[in-house]
């Protein structure tokens, strides 16, 4: 049960300063507060039921072999083979609440970078998190954002200097084991002038046969002439609640890439969000949602335009399998202020049977006469036209049907990384398999 007890108790287990536990116990008390939110998908989850924390290691590893051999094996399985671990620039990955593997390589340390997990730098960087933490997304944004802030572990902390270019992406891998555990990661991204990174975030969870939930929070900013960006690749079970806040601000010239990729889950509701406060500031996602039976992917962006002559790009596509749902849920936001702004709006539904559902609810504001808001959408479903053509040429009919939903989305696989790409192919292959 989530009492103020147990907000302290993680504190301490974790020998945090004292403002860090006052923030957990004012988060603590809006979460108490807070009603649920009555406008997505319905939410019945009993917190009580809820493990809260769940240390499995005590302490982040700093090389591969001290890791435990159970989870050596699991993490080879999703694919970070020997090879790869040479080459990553960084390696980060979570099991339930804690780190257990962490490296970097010299190079990047030489050239102050920072990549470490959350409650490390909390302990060994306090001025630096103090004064980014929460200050994007407050304990009072809504009613998770509260519960994250109140009883989050691990996540990915990241700092590049002004003029640095990490030209090797940096990865986290989280993983949930347990049932009826919750997840709380804390990411925070803080990227200088002139400097760049890429972020790779991979999530999955076994089958629990019971209601598990995901709640992270993700901060970024993204300081004049830097360009960020964050891909991730979801692939929960069937029982877990997946519900993140992730936002960005976006300074002067700057670039902010959100790649977005949702599978699996009962219920997701993410939106992640650009704040292009700098003239010519960017803001970019390119998202894909799946749902199938007893799933409801709720999905979109938030671009909120707020300087002159800034841009935004929305490319959302989703693939509705038997009795799924996918919604699309977006806003733009251009300001008074933000002249000469112009975004792009794209969202596209594909339908593989007539018991699946899509609907696209977007907000389209604009606040002076100088910008531009381009809004398509479509929902089709799989055209057996398509599908005898190419088995006429002699396909077979899954591989006709993969050729189709591959074409679909193929705007998406172009913006992944190439570590995430071959693991989507996989992932296409079995989803499409499983009819």
């Amino acid at each position: 049960m989530l009492t103020a007890d147990l907000v302290k108790r993680i504190s301490q287990y974790k020998k945090e300063p004292s403002w860090m536990l006052d923030i957990r116990l004012k988060a603590y008390e809006h979460f108490i507060k807070t009603k649920m939110p009555t406008w997505g998908p319905p939410l019945k989850i009993n917190f009580d039921n809820i493990s809260y924390f769940n240390p499995r290691v005590r302490k982040p590893r700093k090389t591969w072999e001290q890791v435990p051999q159970d989870l050596r094996e699991y993490f080879e399985k999703i694919g970070i083979p020997e090879a790869e671990r040479k080459f990553l620039a960084g390696v980060e990955l979570q099991f339930d609440s804690s780190v257990v593997y962490g490296s970097i390589r010299k190079k990047l340390e030489s050239n102050g970078v920072i990549f470490v997990d959350t409650d490390t730098a909390v302990q060994k960087y306090p001025e630096l998190v103090k004064k980014y933490f929460g200050k994007l997304v407050p304990y009072t944004d809504n009613k998770f954002a509260a519960l994250n802030t109140a009883v989050w572990s691990g996540g990915s902390f990241i700092y590049v200097p002004e003029g640095v270019k990490v030209h090797m992406p940096l990865h986290a891998f989280f993983r949930m084991s347990t049932a009826q555990i919750g997840q709380f990661e804390r990411t925070l991204i803080i990227v200088d002038k002139n400097a760049e990174v890429e972020y790779l975030e991979g999530c999955t969870a076994p089958l629990n046969f019971t209601y598990s939930l995901h709640a992270a929070v993700v901060e970024i900013f993204v300081s004049p002439g830097a360009k960020v960006k964050y891909s991730t690749m979801q692939n929960w079970s069937a029982d877990i609640y997946n519900l993140v806040t992730k936002r960005a601000r976006v300074e002067k010239d700057a670039r902010m890439e959100w790649v977005d990729v949702n599978v699996g889950s009962t219920i997701t509701m993410k939106y992640p969000a650009c704040l292009l406060v700098g003239e010519n500031a960017v803001g970019a996602i390119f998202s894909l949602a799946v749902a199938k039976k007893g799933q409801n992917q709720d999905t979109g962006t938030k671009m909120f335009h707020l300087a002159p002559n800034t841009r935004s790009i929305v490319v959302t596509k989703a693939i509705g399998k038997p009795y799924g749902i996918n919604e699309y849920r977006g806003l733009i936001n251009i300001s008074k202020n933000a002249t000469n702004s112009v975004s792009n709006v794209s969202c596209d539904a594909l339908l593989l049977d007539e018991t699946s559902k899509a609907g696209t609810k977007p907000v389209n504001i604009i606040q002076n006469s100088s910008s531009k808001i381009y809004h398509e959408a479509t929902i089709s479903q799989l055209d057996n036209n398509k599908l005898f053509f190419l088995q006429s040429r002699g396909l077979t009919a899954f591989d006709a049907q993969m050729a189709v939903v591959g074409g679909f989305v193929d705007k998406i696989v172009k913006e992944l990384p190439l570590e995430f790409s071959a693991e989507f192919d996989k992932l296409l292959e079995t989803l499409l398999e499983d009819d």
